[in-house]
């Protein structure tokens, strides 16, 4: 499977911005903030890497879509995919 140059552009974007977070969650422990201040960093990180994985599987779905029988990737493995993120 191909990701198209727009949507890789985006997955990026949002990978160095949960990567950004996810500094923030380090700096967070480094200066003993509240447990309820770094999970709920912590959950805004997971969401985000969440969020990365679910366009993904979508630009997989658009794909099999457009190409039909020729499609890079079965539904079954698409499946896989997708609940491998639940």
């Amino acid at each position: 499977m191909q990701i198209e140059p727009t949507v890789s552009h985006d997955i990026v974007l949002r990978l160095k911005r949960a990567r950004g977070q996810l500094d923030g969650v380090i700096n967070m422990i480094d200066e003993e903030r509240t447990c309820t201040d770094i999970v709920t960093q912590l959950a805004a990180v997971s969401k985000a890497l969440d969020r990365v994985g679910f366009k993904i599987v979508a630009s997989g779905l658009q794909q099999c879509m457009e190409h039909g029988d020729d499609a890079p990737m079965s539904r079954e493995e698409l499946e896989k995919l997708f609940l491998s993120l639940a």
